[in-house]
């Protein structure tokens, strides 16, 4: 086989990565036949080992007192493990030290990793336990020192290699890695066959953790793709994903649109606590109404956190000042409403705004237009603003299957819910579309705005207008 494997064994000062450190390691290359290279040091971790560490490996403050600390090994970590997979038996102990060990010195280790525990099971049916301890007696591997780390490191290759003789032929060996590397990058209580048995749909999925509290909803059009993204990740947020989940769940929508409305739908209903930045969507600016001392209704980008200071009037909200001041100036624009007015014209020296000049203005910022026809265009701009829909309508899109369709109700400029009906129905009055609709979907700027986007930008969608 031409695959490279860095077989790796740590010894620690305790086994939590983020508290303890390593005293020990082992690198052994191995080409899936021999054994090219190995390595091994000891490392002095600048804290106490506890007795019972001691007990177990024989490994003494004396024996680290003048060893390498870890910074001076790091180098030679890279180097020996550098375009190989990074193999250990139970890979994520050993994988998450260095990390950590790395993460100290601002460095960010990364290796494909493979499992030999996962692999033992793969391989070998049927035994009673898969530990390194168990799988030595099973196969009478000599081991001149265990739990040291160039020993364990030694039988773990044992055990590699009999998992590649096990399989007949190169490919076949080559299948039982990748399915390995795959596995090793799973949550613990996650196995290929949960990963393999979610759909390649669209939809949302939900990530459960130990107690089956929520800890994450997430939507895609390819559940499975994009939950296996998530195990791959090296992030800190996919880190915590992977050491919470425990079970996954999943809806198909479907529709990428009723995928991405059911998801918002369903953060802001179970509040998942690593759904945090999602939660509750901050729409911290928006554009109110107000009457200026001579009577002409103006306009306002702000920000919303003086809403309880002040008794103003929301029109609508945004996430961002330049998305209300950019929905302002198309108002200004399609009402002939007067920037001065609305805060967009910073000349406040001058009686009339720039754009009275070019004709662009009527001149109600110097009082040369009537109050009540200056009116009659703010507040149409005001229901303009107020109301992204100006129509009612209802989006057909492909169902979860071929024999059903989805349907969006957008009704006097609100978002109402969805429902699915059988393909061969056409749409005939919204009371049919009403009656069909889940119950308690909550209409707020949000899915205004992701209905929006796929209005302007999705070409296949059917929309029909009543």
């Amino acid at each position: 086989m031409d695959s490279r494997y860095a077989v790796v064994d740590i010894e620690t000062t305790g086994g939590k990565a983020s508290r303890d450190k390593i005293t020990e390691i082992a690198i052994i290359l191995y080409d899936g036949e021999k054994i090219i290279d190995r390595w091994e040091s000891l490392i002095n971790p600048e804290c106490y080992i506890p007795y019972g560490i001691t007990q177990l490996t024989g490994i003494t403050q004396e024996m680290v007192r003048h060893a390498p600390k870890f910074h001076e090994v790091a180098k030679t970590i890279v180097e020996k493990t550098e375009g190989a997979v990074f193999v250990a038996h139970n890979v994520r102990f050993d994988y998450e030290f260095l990390r950590e060990e790395f993460k100290r010195l601002g460095f960010t280790f990364t290796r494909k990793q493979l499992c030999t525990v996962r692999l033992s099971r793969q391989a070998f049916a049927g035994l009673r336990s898969y530990g390194l301890d168990s799988l030595i007696r099973e196969f009478n591997i000599q081991v001149q020192q265990r739990h040291r780390a160039m020993g364990d490191a030694l039988a773990t290759v044992e055990v590699l290699g009999r998992i590649l003789a096990k399989e007949v032929g190169q490919s076949q060996a080559k299948d039982l890695i990748n399915l390995g590397i795959k596995e090793s990058l799973l949550p613990a209580n996650i196995t290929i066959e949960q990963l393999h048995e979610l759909p390649e749909a669209c939809g949302v999925y939900y990530f459960h953790d130990l107690q089956g509290r929520l800890a994450y909803v997430g939507k895609s059009i390819n559940i499975r793709k994009r939950v296996a993204e998530h195990f791959a990740d090296i992030s800190e947020k996919a880190r915590k994903l992977q050491g919470c989940v425990h079970d996954i769940s999943y809806e198909i929508t479907g529709s990428e649109l009723i995928a991405l409305l059911y998801e918002s739908h369903e953060i802001k209903v179970h509040r998942p606590y690593i759904n945090r930045a999602q939660r509750v969507r901050n729409f911290p600016y928006a554009i109110h109404c107000f009457e200026n001392g001579q009577g002409y209704l103006s306009f306002e980008v702000i920000k919303t956190s003086t809403r309880e200071q002040k008794k103003i009037q929301i029109v609508s909200e945004y996430p961002k000042a330049a998305n209300a001041k950019a929905h302002l100036q198309r108002a200004v624009a399609q009402f002939e409403l007067c920037p001065k007015l609305c805060q967009l014209d910073s000349n406040f020296n001058s009686k009339v705004c720039f754009h009275y000049h070019l004709k662009q203005c009527h001149g109600a910022c110097g009082q040369l237009e009537a109050v009540i026809t200056y009116n009659e265009r703010a507040i149409a701009a005001q229901n303009y603003l107020s109301n992204m829909f100006d129509r009612n309508f209802v989006i057909l899109d492909q169902g979860r299957t071929a024999a059903e369709k989805s349907v969006v109700l957008v009704e006097n400029g609100e978002y109402c819910g969805f429902t699915y009906l059988d393909e061969s129905e056409g749409f005939s009055h919204p009371e049919q579309i009403r009656a069909a609709i889940r119950p308690h979907f909550e209409s707020n700027p949000e899915v205004k705005r992701i209905i929006l986007r796929f209005l302007q930008e999705e070409k296949k969608l059917k929309v029909v207008y009543f």
